[in-house]
């Protein structure tokens, strides 16, 4: 006879999501605090955001790297939303590009700390990053997108994995620089050289076979 699970009381359960709704509320603050005081945010700073102190703050997580990595997978859902809303408004693969390109820098433009904090925040556990997760989702969209014109072409879609995951380290890096850099071009500047070097590349390889036959 099987054994029956013990069930919960319903306080378990209100708990949890207490719990919940206050960690959101947490990582809320500590966007605010960093919009407020920078990458470099302490968590006194975070907990006066928060109306709270950092005792309260450490109930919820576990110590700040713990945060940190909560605010980064709040970013990495909102990135590959707008990447995927604005890929999938464009209907041809270089419009694609140029799109995703051009979403992934407004979205630093719009927030270069919370960039900066969500990339450069010491102590991240590497096996923990939501930032190189997201790199690694926004490839595999990328890949599917290069297999498609790939097809379209007569090709063989093999290649499209490593072109579609090189494709966002050169968005990636290129973006990290013109950061460090304190943008010292305009955004749609940036945006149109690596969507051209992009599809370059790209449309070279893709219709080569084409121009051979």
């Amino acid at each position: 006879m099987k054994a029956e699970r013990p069930r919960r009381d319903r306080r378990d359960s209100r708990w949890d999501e207490h719990r919940r709704a206050r960690r959101e509320q947490l990582v809320d603050a500590t966007i605010a605090a960093v919009g407020r005081h920078g990458a470099g945010v302490g968590m006194e700073e975070i907990a006066t955001a928060a109306g709270t102190s950092k005792t309260v703050v450490y109930r919820h997580f576990a110590d700040r790297t713990e945060l940190h990595v909560a605010v980064c997978a709040r970013v990495a859902t909102s990135l590959t939303a707008r990447l995927r809303e604005a890929m999938e408004r464009s209907g041809e693969p270089r419009q694609m590009v140029a799109a995703a390109v051009e979403t992934y820098l407004a979205f630093l433009e719009a927030d270069p700390e919370l960039y900066r904090f969500v990339v450069q925040a010491p102590d991240r556990p590497a096996d923990s990053d939501p930032i190189a997760n997201l790199s690694h989702l926004v490839g595999d969209q990328a890949a599917a997108l290069v297999a498609v014109a790939l097809e379209q072409g007569g090709r063989d879609p093999a290649a499209a994995l490593p072109w579609g995951h090189g494709l966002v380290g050169l968005v990636r890096s290129a973006a990290d620089w013109w950061l460090q850099a304190d943008r010292p071009m305009p955004r749609v500047e940036l945006a149109a050289h690596l969507t051209d070097l992009a599809w370059a590349g790209l449309s070279g390889v893709v219709f080569r076979k084409e121009e051979e036959q």
